[in-house]
């Protein structure tokens, strides 16, 4: 696969490789991602795999479980299977995309499999996305602390704030990258 910007597209074989075969999209642990930088797909295939488990807690309410359960099970397997990796692709999503996801936890909520205190999907983000960000800037030896710019050095004392890194210049693309949306998070 080929990412290109969208202005520019250049649809030429790579001449030195006949036997493979270009792609639109692809697949990486689980988050499809198109040569676009595009997680239309992905949203559309994991709105579609949570909308079954509706089906089959529609299934498990008719023969008994109680609602405390259903709202359980949804919990842990619908709002799970949408979060999945959601640190990756979230900053990619289109509104519309998330605009489906919304949907899909509201069409539960009004089938009384969501519990009344789940917050909206964008808390649910945030918070993941929190989680994962203080794992990476208090454990040395995580995967993605290379990723890190390094710490500023100031003389002065100043307030305390999120971290203490140093704030890098970063282009539109940047902005919907997970690290760089973090590092800018909250810092005014």
């Amino acid at each position: 696969m080929i990412l290109h910007r969208k202005r520019k597209c250049n649809d030429t074989q790579p001449s030195s490789l006949p036997d493979i075969r270009r792609v639109s999209t692809i697949k990486i642990f689980g988050v499809t991602i198109s040569n676009k930088l595009s997680v239309n797909d992905h949203v559309s295939n994991i709105v579609s795999k949570c909308s079954q488990t509706l089906y089959a807690l529609t299934t498990l309410r008719a023969h008994g479980l109680c609602n405390t359960a259903l709202q359980a099970v949804f919990r842990s397997v619908g709002i799970t299977g949408l979060l999945y990796a959601c640190s990756a692709w979230w900053g990619y999503a289109s509104s519309s995309d998330r605009q489906r996801i919304a949907a899909f936890i509201r069409r539960g909520a009004r089938r009384g499999f969501c519990s009344p205190d789940l917050p909206c999907i964008e808390e649910l983000v945030s918070g993941i996305d929190d989680t994962l960000f203080n794992c990476i800037l208090s454990d040395k030896h995580h995967v993605l602390y290379q990723l890190l710019p390094p710490e500023r050095d100031c003389g002065y004392t100043l307030r305390p704030r999120k971290h203490e890194r140093c704030l890098i210049n970063k282009s539109r693309l940047d902005e919907q990258n997970f690290m760089y949306k973090l590092l800018f998070k909250d810092m005014y």
